[in-house]
């Protein structure tokens, strides 16, 4: 109930708005305003419209390029932007970029028309893409409508509009999917075996996303799709005076060891899958990677706490989890493939990844409003200006191939926060 009293407090310089949300609304306000539930995505942004640590790098185009003279002797002429090589191999996945569709699991944004159509966008781009969690359990395997909102559409989305032998694709699986047994269903899936059986299905053994570190998967239901919930999911009661509910996934228990014997469990129970692990930029994060790398996983996915676009608590988002930065300066890949993701949208920032050791970077926020904004082309467009700036940039760097970029390739500051030890 809302009170008729007028406020006769002010409070300057403290934040009161913020405060009397919270005393109107009580653990509501902890979250994003819930009437854009569906059509906002979320995230973590600069504060006071500050670039972060990694946009402050500067890329250092160097005056003496001995690689572009080696790149002019093999073509006999000078070498131009688009002589840049952008292909790459995203954990066992052949991709035309450095580029992969980020995981876009069962939230309301996702489960609409806009996920199938990033996906037919991506497989036309020749890049992976990976499927969220919680898909099957929320809305059905094989699915009867034509939203894409299924597992098999939105596979099916993809795998109809593959280009030549590039691109595959990773699907995550959370402890309710795991009840579902969700991977074995798409493992023996007929639909699903001309991918499989050509190395270009894996899956993604997921311990987080940076929108949320250390929490499961959090979506806002209507009341009527709760109760046909019930028994699978728990349920918050923080939203239990409206109309919708709040549903929690379990956010799994790990420690090195456990971590082990699930890599290992996923390579005996699906031996011609590839295996991937994403993980939440927790303090320990170098140490995660290299457990995971140690225990055979093709690929290791890092979102930065920029990075994921689900409902998570603000205080989540403002405050928990390493920026990308940080994370990029901890890990060292040594040759295994790191993936990264977090604001990513034009060429720089990737460029920058790429030059501190990732092998390619995810579109997650950024492709949903591409297709937004063109269900037809939206993301082709977007990856064209984004890797148009690439090649202009690596090029500029005397080098001619993405695999070729290096920490000399950028400079400026940056460097842990103290307590947080770098590597393992």
């Amino acid at each position: 109930m809302t009170s008729s009293s007028p406020n006769i407090l002010r409070a300057e310089g403290f934040p009161a708005e913020e405060i009397r949300r919270r005393a109107r609304l009580g653990a509501r306000a902890v979250f994003p305003d819930a009437s854009g539930y569906g059509a906002d995505v979320f995230g973590e942004v600069p504060t006071g419209n500050r670039p972060d640590a990694l946009d402050r790098l500067r890329i250092l185009p160097p005056l003496f390029t001995p690689r572009r003279l080696e790149k002019l002797i093999e073509l006999g002429r000078e070498p131009m932007p688009a002589d840049v090589d952008l292909r790459t191999d995203i954990g066992g996945l052949p991709s035309a970029f450095p580029l992969y569709l980020s995981a876009l699991g069962s939230t309301k944004v996702a489960s609409t028309r806009l996920g199938a159509a990033a996906a037919r966008q991506a497989a036309q781009l020749g890049i992976p893409m990976v499927i969220g969690e919680n898909i099957a359990p929320v809305n059905g395997y094989r699915g009867d409508d034509d939203s894409g909102g299924s597992m098999r559409r939105r596979i099916s989305a993809y795998t109809g509009h593959l280009n030549g032998d590039l691109g595959g694709v990773l699907v995550q699986q959370s402890t309710e999917d795991a009840d579902a047994e969700v991977w074995n269903q798409i493992y023996s899936d007929p639909e699903t075996g001309p991918i499989l059986m050509s190395g270009r299905l894996g899956f993604e053994l997921k311990l987080g996303q940076g929108a949320k570190p250390g929490l499961g998967g959090m979506t806002l239901v209507d009341r009527d799709v709760a109760e046909a919930m019930a028994g699978r999911y728990a349920f918050d009661p923080a939203f239990d005076d409206g109309p919708q509910r709040l549903r929690c996934s379990a956010p799994g228990t790990f420690d090195e060891e456990i971590l082990r014997q699930q890599i290992r469990l996923m390579r005996n129970n699906f031996p011609r899958a590839r295996v991937g692990v994403k993980l939440f930029p927790g303090r320990d994060v170098a140490t995660a990677c290299a457990v995971a790398w140690e225990a055979g996983a093709d690929s290791v996915t890092v979102d930065g706490a920029e990075g994921g676009s689900g409902w998570a608590p603000t205080v989540m988002m403002r405050s928990a989890g390493l920026p990308l930065a940080d994370c990029l300066a901890r890990i060292s890949p040594a040759g295994q493939c790191l993936c990264v993701s977090g604001r990513m949208w034009e060429g720089a920032r990737a460029v920058r990844c790429l030059a501190l050791g990732a092998r390619a970077v995810g579109l997650g926020r950024a492709a949903l409003i591409a297709v937004d904004e063109d269900p037809d082309a939206g993301l082709i467009r977007l990856v064209s200006a984004l890797t148009f700036e690439m090649r202009l940039l690596i090029s500029a760097l005397g080098k001619y191939a993405a695999r070729d970029l290096a920490s000399e390739d950028v400079g400026g500051d940056l460097v842990p926060e103290p307590g947080y030890p770098v590597g393992r």
